[in-house]
């Protein structure tokens, strides 16, 4: 991809090049290129129309639009093996042939009836049919999802009708993350009151088994230097309820950013959007540092820029940017990213001074003691201010639940008070519900949780208002050091030897196409959570991997989740049963 982009992104996009596009140069021809849903997304998370130009790709389709016949050019597609894509696809040949050839490229494996149809009715327009393992979606450089937010309701609803379905393709989803990556991890998994990670656990491992069977070369591939752990929401049901002041994790929150889109109005009143994505280099240096670093550091480049263009010293506000912008077409560009964080960190900023106390009474109780390490003896007179301030419902939520969680459940008088109080008698799922997730919350519920033990950060360098580490961090630094415990952690598979992320492993990698990857020349360290990841447990994996450098941490989902959209998915859990969506269909919503 064009340079700026690494990690997950361009592996995916090198695999690409690799396959359907190696294919196609074969021939000379200019091609189209037809996507599904899914794939159109996928392809636009990790190039650009440019990139595809340059592959002599010159049109990029809708395969479920209707679309005019070209009759003399050659027609690539790529789609999920789904009967919806296959019946899209055999009505472009059934009758008239819409293109002179087709190269078929599905994301897994094709059920046998489904090839089968293609054969009956196109076998003579087919030059290629190939499935080449990608139906993951690349977040970001280290994060994945499964581009399905819909398996929060499948695998947690007391009345869903499809949980063993979603678990299955979540399995086939993440062997295809490993043979993208072209590794056979050891499996893991949290041991919970709950069964999904265990149930998980077991269909990775027989698909990857499977998939592994033999290779190209037609020897067995033994297992490499990578661990995959699965845990699920419950684990950890702080971190995606508190209210995190690292810019990326804060703006997701505060902030109603929609598909990775920032919008805002400039000084004129104009309507802008800015794409918050691996393509900006500032969003990447800025994203997982705290925001008062990040309101700081913006004003400082923005001085530096206009210092050096000779630009009279001042106060830097939105409005002097927008006028040396005028006058300097020449680094308009420059500036305008930076002008978009002004704006965003303003913005958060503008939030934070709302929920500044809130921030604190949250880490209190979370965290369980004070900023002086004092513990926190009563947490109902750390909740009693913000239920009697004006925050918003949801605000009071939210705290209401880290007070329940800091006490591991509580009374059902308890809970009908604090229901009353946060004025929810209506809403109560809000709260009741997340025992479905397999967290206590009140004291009669017959499953009891163990709060895991932390790692001690009291020497660490924090901010007051930040002082919670998410569970996640603690669970990848002993996994790195292999000092996660089997009776917590039971291996689903063993890993080869003893497998230690800190560096005593093998440098084996296939793949040492670029200078990331030869900066990784030891193990990976892939994690996936049931039922959502937070930004902040998505933080934790690149600071994981900065602080030990020989072992990479990617990690994963179905899908990134904010406060609000796991509270609004935990309050419709007992809800009526669902209707369930394919993953196109999803991916079509």
């Amino acid at each position: 991809m064009a340079g700026s982009d690494h990690g997950l992104k361009r592996i995916v996009w090198k695999r690409i090049k690799d396959t359907i596009i190696a294919d196609c140069k074969k021939s000379e021809v200019w091609k189209i290129l037809i996507l599904d849903p899914f794939t159109t997304k996928l392809l636009s998370s990790c190039c650009k129309m440019s990139d595809l130009m340059s592959e002599k790709i010159t049109i990029v389709e809708d395969l479920y639009k209707s679309r005019e016949p070209v009759p003399e050019m050659k027609a690539i597609y790529f789609m999920a093996p789904t009967a919806k894509c296959v019946d899209a696809f055999i009505a472009d040949f059934k009758t008239k042939p819409k293109y002179k050839a087709a190269y078929v490229y599905f994301t897994d494996y094709c059920p046998d009836d489904l090839f089968n149809n293609m054969k009956l009715y196109c076998a003579k327009y087919i030059c290629v049919c190939k499935e080449i393992n990608m139906s993951f979606m690349p977040q970001e450089a280290q994060v994945f999802t499964c581009d399905n937010p819909g398996a929060f309701q499948s695998i947690y609803s007391p009345n869903s009708q499809d949980k063993k379905k979603t678990l299955e393709t979540l399995a086939d989803q993440l062997v295809t993350l490993c043979a993208t990556l072209d590794e056979y991890p050891g499996v893991r998994y949290k041991k919970d009151n709950m069964e999904n990670a265990k149930t998980l656990a077991e269909l990775v491992d027989n698909k990857l088994a499977r998939h592994y069977e033999l290779d190209d070369s037609e020897q067995k591939k033994g297992k490499t230097q990578a661990q995959l752990l699965i845990v699920e929401r419950g684990f950890d049901p702080v971190s995606p309820i508190l209210h995190e002041l690292t810019y990326q994790a804060m703006a997701y929150d505060l902030i109603d950013i929609q598909n990775d889109t920032f919008k805002y109005k400039s000084k004129d009143s104009a309507d802008k959007q800015a794409l918050l994505n691996e393509g900006d280099m500032l969003w990447v240096r800025l994203r997982h540092k705290h925001i008062a670093e990040v309101s700081e550091q913006i004003p400082k480049m923005v001085k530096e820029i206009s210092q050096s263009k000779k630009q009279p010293d001042g106060k830097i506000t939105i409005k002097n940017l927008a006028e040396m912008m005028k006058k300097m077409p020449s680094f308009r560009k420059q500036l305008t990213e930076k002008t978009v964080h002004l704006q965003l960190a303003e913005e958060c900023m503008q939030h934070f001074s709302n929920v500044e106390k809130l921030c604190k009474a949250e880490q209190d109780l979370a965290v369980g003691s004070d900023v002086e390490g004092v513990k926190v003896k009563d947490p109902m007179r750390t909740l009693l201010p913000v239920l009697l301030h004006p925050y918003s419902t949801h605000d009071k939520i939210r705290a209401v639940l880290l007070y329940i969680f800091s006490l591991n459940g509580t009374t059902d008088e308890n809970l009908n008070k604090l229901i009353q109080h946060v004025k929810i008698e209506d809403e109560r799922e809000f709260i009741l519900n997340w025992k479905e997730l397999g967290v206590p919350i009140n004291t009669s519920s017959n499953f009891f949780t163990r709060k895991p033990t932390r790692r001690d950060r009291s020497q660490e360098d924090r901010y007051s208002l930040s002082r919670w580490t998410p569970v996640i961090k603690d669970v990848m630094e002993d996994a790195v050091e292999n000092k996660l415990d089997t009776r917590e952690w039971p291996h689903q598979s063993e890993c080869p030897a003893a497998w230690n992320g800190s560096g005593a492993v093998s440098a084996r990698q296939k793949h040492k196409a670029s200078s990331q990857d030869e900066r990784r020349s030891g193990s990976r360290l892939i994690i996936f959570v049931i039922g959502g990841i937070s930004f902040s447990e998505m933080r934790c994996a690149y600071e994981v991997t900065q602080a030990v450098k020989s072992c990479e941490v990617i990690i994963g989902s179905s899908h990134i989740l904010t406060p609000t959209s796991l509270l609004d998915d935990i309050k419709v859990l007992s809800k009526g049963p669902m209707e369930t969506f394919t993953l196109e269909e999803r991916s079509n919503a």
